[in-house]
């Protein structure tokens, strides 16, 4: 940032000069151009940082690289602004982009529209970007004459090939090309979040219909409250892990990475100068902890019923090896592969601070024989990145059978720490201490595309059709936390 300048020491000649300058930076700096075209905009580290990465996102645009960014940001604090400002630096920068902006409400889409025309009509706009014009009549639709058109819907740059078009998710777009694509909330709220047919259907009409519309170096931006692991950004970053996202939080916790960049303390605001940290305090005390983790955290969570408040199980981005005491990969065996019960293998470590992590499961229908060679897969691929306490535990169904089968698997693991759990009493009793963690919000999980099944098992246990991973997830902690187990060379140890 460039320090202030006294303009009433300036001749006029200095005064032009400056004038010039800031018009020139403006036309190359996208949040140059937002302090000198918005009068009244707040200054704040989040504002910058953010619009450098946009700056970034339009350099690697320029490069056709096709970048792809996620920007997630609590409500009300001028995400949206910034996508309505961006529409307009980009139609002043290379008036020829056909952009594309859509939202499930058509009321955002008029609004970011009009928002876009007034900008673009300002005085400001037309001195940085004199080579953009729009039409001199707004509500132009007859296309008879040389006029362009200028509505509600969409905004044509005179004398140039480029257009600024908004619609809604599943609204008309057949016949139109983009080079740019933004996605504001593309899903209403948790409501139409917790619905897989309205999540099938947003995620079909992103593929099917918004991204087969891109140039062949579009580049996309997505706005979105992450209600639910498996919403269209849950899918696309499953698919597309490059994609750079940038989430943040209303109030810093540990993990937070603009903490670690030293941008910020932990426990404060993102955006104090606008909504201080006693107005987000009140918030989410009237606010469910899903819902907070959502809408202010970036934290997506499905929340369910049952034994397993879903609603207090959330997503952490990292975590330090230092900070782990000790690691299990619990596995609850099955020998159906055809439709039947899953094989499911639950890594969960035991913090330092108390807490527990999911870390990743491993779940499918496998021959006994494929089973086993991928318990060994993930026997390996644990111990190279978890270096101590770290074992492997079998469950062990009652019976000879369950006998066998844990002690086969047993040396198959030769070289690993590994043991048998003797099951006993029914699935819910076992599964109480570990729902408990749960309940007090001790338990967290690392990013994965495993997600999806294992909070939708979670969430309707112990009713669910398939338990696997819950009761994998339930022998993990109860092994994590002490009790008895089986070697396949000592017996019965206590």
């Amino acid at each position: 940032m460039h320090a202030p300048v006294n303009k009433k020491r300036l001749t006029a000649e200095q005064l032009v000069k400056l004038a010039r300058y800031q018009l020139a930076l403006a036309r190359e700096n996208f949040y140059q151009y937002r302090l000198l075209t918005s009068p009244g905009m707040i200054d704040c580290w989040w504002q910058r940082h953010s619009a450098a990465a946009i700056q970034d996102w339009w350099r690697a645009m320029q490069n056709e690289e096709r970048p792809m960014l996620v920007l997630g940001a609590p409500p009300q604090h001028g995400k949206s602004e910034q996508i309505r400002d961006l529409v307009s630096w980009i139609a002043g920068q290379d008036p020829d982009r056909k952009i594309m902006f859509t939202s499930y409400s058509n009321e955002l889409g008029v609004t970011t529209n009009l928002s876009v025309q007034r900008k673009m009509s300002s005085r400001a706009y037309r001195q940085v970007f004199p080579g953009t014009r729009l039409s001199e009549i707004a509500d132009k639709q007859d296309v008879s004459d040389v006029r362009v058109r200028r509505t509600g819907g969409i905004i044509e740059f005179v004398g140039r090939r480029g257009s600024f078009r908004n619609t809604t998710v599943e609204g008309q777009i057949n016949g139109q090309g983009l080079d740019v694509g933004f996605i504001d909330d593309p899903i209403k709220g948790r409501g139409e979040a917790m619905s897989k047919t309205v999540r099938d259907r947003t995620w079909s009409w992103l593929t099917d219909d918004f991204y087969a519309r891109f140039s062949k170096s579009a580049g996309m931006i997505i706005i979105m409250t992450r209600w639910h692991v498996d919403d269209p950004v849950g899918r696309w970053l499953e698919r597309f892990p490059s994609t750079r996202v940038l989430n943040y939080q209303a109030i810093a916790e540990a993990d937070d990475w603009s903490v670690r960049e030293g941008h910020r303390d932990y426990g404060e605001a993102l955006f104090p100068e606008h909504k201080p940290l006693d107005f987000l305090m009140a918030r989410r005390r009237l606010m469910t902890e899903g819902s907070w983790q959502s809408e202010y955290q970036q934290n997506p969570i499905i929340v369910g019923g049952g034994i397993y408040p879903i609603d207090k199980l959330y997503v952490t981005q990292q975590i330090s090896p230092h900070d782990v005491a000790r690691s299990v990969r619990y596995w609850d065996k099955a020998g159906t592969t055809d439709g039947g019960a899953y094989t499911a293998g639950v890594l969960m470590h035991a913090m330092r601070n108390g807490r527990f992590v999911v870390a990743h499961v491993a779940r499918g229908r496998w021959s006994a024989l494929d089973r086993e060679e991928i318990i060994k897969f993930w026997a390996k691929a644990d111990s190279e990145q978890i270096k101590s306490n770290y074992e492997v535990v079998i469950e062990q169904e009652p019976g000879s059978g369950g006998k066998e089968s844990a002690e086969s698997t047993i040396r198959n693991l030769a070289g690993f720490r590994v043991f048998a759990d003797r099951v006993t009493g029914s699935k819910e009793t076992r599964a109480e201490p570990f729902a408990a963690q749960v309940q007090g919000g001790n338990v967290q999980m690392l990013p994965g595309n495993w997600h999806v099944d294992y909070l939708d098992e979670m969430q309707s246990f112990p009713v669910s059709k398939f338990r696997d991973q819950c009761d994998a997830s339930s022998g993990a902690f109860n092994r994590l936390t002490g009790g008895p187990r089986y070697s396949v060379h000592s017996g019965w140890l206590d």
